[in-house]
Formats: structure tokens, sequence, C-alpha cells
């Protein structure tokens, strides 16, 4: 057993910069932000390709018609332009502008018709007049256009013109997946939705992080493996479940990522489970990092850890936001724009992550090596050599703790909850006394 990967992954916490690292990430959501993603299209595979500049995420492509689970694999959906015109040929609605202007997966349509008619296929906000909705038809054929209530209150009595230019015909659906190999086949599992179009901190904040930590963890030796999956919202995810089944019995711990760049406080809401060693996890990391934070219980709503989560498979998959979806008010509205994610809100969130798995590669199980009474500290220099220096006493009450309870039952998390003393700081006495050869880890 070795615990050589506190080190690399310690040191990049250390040096954690939020600001940069959020600017980098603000730079790649605006780079995807004007792509008009599904669940399945040119799209969706563009924006994977675009993230492979980050780290080499396999596509992966399956054709409509296949079962996954108790689904279907629908048909393809693209789109190349579309528009209303009023009567004098100007174009009073444009997908050029706001690819959230058209229904989401709208068949393609080309007709002129009163406003009357018109106005049974446009949808708006009436409580928010100059946002445009986001809104999706996938398994039921028909089309639309969104627009604020704005525009849509402008349009006079008349005829219009109406143009979809799209297809939905046989194709595939396409999931990205990235995998690390560790020291062991036990899998940490990165799952984040990329099937919207250009709503920046519902999808794009959390594809960009993923993407980065991935590139991150790249560069580190760990423990366990890490397999980060780009996924269409549902149908996405009970794809992959329906083609990885085997793969799920390594999955140890999981996180489903989205909305991780508002200025919100940080939300994890637990597994299905409630007492996953990742539910434990994420509340140590947020203890002492995320003042204000909420820890919320599972309820079968939200984003894929509802797939992962269900019964059948019963996965240890939690979710990390900031505000939770439909918490806040631009949530699927062209409001979810690159003013409301913020560049240190992203960079923090990224941390946070890093710091998640830093407590999950470094929880070892260790055995005190001088069990009978405590070692003399002093001559070693571990015991009040060190006056002065911030958090001295915490990291002696810390090494105290860690020779008390390493009796080969407790892990550090164990420690950290016990003795209400931050992770890092128990992890550090750890490493100390295993410097010392007053530890071992269990093997």
């Amino acid at each position: 057993m070795t615990t050589s990967t506190s080190k690399p992954l310690g040191e990049v916490l250390e040096n954690w910069d939020a600001s940069r690292h959020g600017r980098e990430l603000h730079q790649l959501i605006t780079a995807l932000y004007p792509i008009c993603r599904s669940i399945t299209g040119d799209g969706f595979r563009q924006s994977l390709r675009l993230l492979q500049q980050q780290v080499p995420i396999e596509l992966h492509e399956v054709p409509t018609g296949t079962q996954v689970l108790d689904w279907t694999i629908p048909k393809e959906w693209n789109i190349r332009d579309a528009w209303i015109k009023d009567a004098q040929g100007r174009k009073v609605v444009d997908f050029a502008k706001s690819n959230l202007h058209v229904l989401n997966y709208s068949v393609p349509v080309r007709r002129r018709m009163r406003l009357a008619e018109l106005k049974e296929h446009l949808f708006s906000l009436p409580e928010t007049p100059d946002w445009i909705p986001y809104r999706t038809s996938y398994y039921r054929e028909t089309w639309g256009f969104c627009l604020t209530q704005r525009q849509l209150e402008a349009l006079p009595d008349g005829d219009y013109e109406v143009c979809i230019d799209s297809t939905l015909e046989p194709g595939h659906l396409t999931y990205g997946e990235f995998r690390i190999q560790g020291a062991t086949d036990d899998e940490v599992f990165i799952s984040c939705h990329s099937c919207h179009p250009s709503l920046c901190n519902d999808n794009l904040s959390g594809m960009t992080i993923a993407a980065r930590l991935a590139a991150l963890l790249s560069t580190v030796p760990v423990r366990h493996s890490y397999r980060f999956v780009w996924v269409p919202g549902t149908i996405g995810a009970i794809t992959w479940l329906a083609r990885n089944e085997a793969a799920t019995e390594r999955i140890r711990h999981g996180l489903v990522l989205s909305c991780l760049g508002d200025r919100g406080p940080f939300t994890y809401k637990r597994t299905r489970r409630g007492n996953a060693e990742i539910d434990r996890v994420a509340a140590q990391a947020l203890l002492s990092a995320a003042p204000g934070h909420s820890i919320v219980d599972f309820v079968p709503y939200g984003y894929d850890e509802r797939q992962y989560c269900s019964p059948g498979f019963n996965l240890p998959v939690g979710v990390l936001m900031r505000t939770p979806n439909g918490r806040y008010p631009e949530y699927h509205t062209s409001a979810d724009d690159l003013n409301l994610v913020d560049a240190t809100a992203l960079g923090e969130s990224l941390g946070m992550l890093l710091r998640t798995v830093f407590i999950l590669e470094t929880n070892w199980v260790y055995i005190n090596q001088c069990p009978k009474g405590e070692p003399q500290l002093g001559r070693r220099g571990l015991y009040r050599t060190l006056g002065g220096i911030k958090d001295s006493t915490q990291r002696e009450l810390a090494i105290l703790w860690v020779l008390n309870l390493s009796d080969g039952t407790h892990s550090l998390l164990d420690i950290a909850e016990r003795s209400k003393l931050d992770f890092c700081v128990v992890e550090e006495a750890a490493a100390t006394l295993q410097a010392h050869e007053l530890l071992r880890p269990k093997e």
C-alpha cells in the first residue's frame, strides 16, 4: 500500500488559484455557448469535440431504435436555421440570434398562417417578459418557437411565414467517456448532462468543470480509477447504464455535476443510500471551505442521479451544485447566460471537487506502531516545538487524535468527523506520523 497520492494533490490544492482557473473555465464556456445542443445531433458532437482539446474524450454512437433498459434511442435531430417572418418579410423571431428561439426537437416546417394559429406554437414567460424560455419536445413530434413576452405582445394580427429547417430521422445518440486508470480498479464516477443549448450554469458549468478536473487528475498519481461521462440528460444516463452494467460493479463513489457557476453557496444532494462514503466525504469537504453550504437528502427528481440511484443500480452517486436546479430565476431561460456564471465561482467549484477527490484519495486506515501509551513526541520534534505557527495547537491535537484512533478500524475520515478537525489537518498529521515511523497503513 502506498500513500504517495497525497503530496501531488495536496500541492495542487495548496497553490489553488480560483480566479485563474475560473477565467479559463469561463473562456471555455464562452466557446461552447453558441452551439445548439440537444439529446442527439451534431451540436452535441461538436461540443464534445471542443472539450477534447482539454482531455481525450471517447465518443460513443448508439443507433436509433436501440433498446436501452425500458427506453428506445430516438431519432436524431439536427437544425440549420429557423425564423418567423411578418407580412413585410421581416424576421420577428430568428434562431440565428438565439438557439433557444426554437422548441428543441421541432420537426421541420415551412408554412404561412394567421397569428391565431401561430400562437398555438409560441411559448413565452409573462412573469419575466425579457427572457426567452427553454422548452423541448423530445418524445412527441411537434414544432414551436420560444420568444420573449415583449416579442409576443408586439406581434400584430396578420399573416406570418414560418420556417424550421431541421431534420428528425434515424441516426445516433452520442455520449462521451474518459477513464483514468488508478492504482486500483475501484472507480469514482463523474457525470454531467451535456444536452442543453445556450444555458451556461445548468449544463456548461458542469461540462467544462468535469473536463478540467479530468485533465488535472491525469497529471497526478491516483489511488482510485476515475470515469467521466458527458451524457444527454435522462436518455444518455440510461444508455450508459444499459451498455455498462458490468462496469457499475466497480463504482465506489460518484457525483453528478451541475449548476456550478453561479454565485450562490454550495449545495450537496445525498445519494439514495444517504450514508454512502461520498456523502460523508462531500460533507467534510464543504465543512471548512464553503460557509453557508447546504446538504439535502435524496429525492427522485433533478438530474441523472435519478438513473444512477434507481433501485436496480442504487449506485453511491450524489450531486454537487451551487444554487440547485429550479431555485434561481434564470433557470431554463435565456438569462442563464455568460453574465450569470462567475469566473471565481467556477474556479471555487473546481477547487471544491479537487478537495473532495483529495479526501477520497487519502482516506486511509492506519495502525499505530507505538500503541501502549503515547509515544514521546517532544524528542521527535512533534510536540510544542513550533510555537507561534498558525494552527500549531490544532496540529498537535490532530496528532494525538490520529495516534489514539489509528487502531486499524478507523479511517482518517472517521477521525476528522469524531475530532471535528479539518480533514486536511488530520491527513497532514497522519503523514507526519508515518514519516516518523509511528504509523503504518493497514494492508
